[in-house]
């Protein structure tokens, strides 16, 4: 898995499906938001779209 070196989403895929920027194997602390609206920590993370996000990336 790797994760988007902006937004922090985490995908398998080289460029984040979200936002279309360069992702990366280096990251660490998995959180899942499942109802971004509802979520104080999606809100302050700014996260709009429900699914998986790292909380560190390099």
């Amino acid at each position: 898995m790797k994760a988007c070196t902006v937004c922090k989403m985490i995908s398998d895929k080289d460029h984040c499906p979200s936002c279309g920027s360069p992702t990366s194997d280096n990251w660490s602390g998995l959180l899942i938001i499942t109802d971004p609206e509802d979520s104080d920590i999606a809100k302050e993370l700014n996260i709009t779209i429900p699914g998986e996000y790292c909380l560190r990336v390099r």
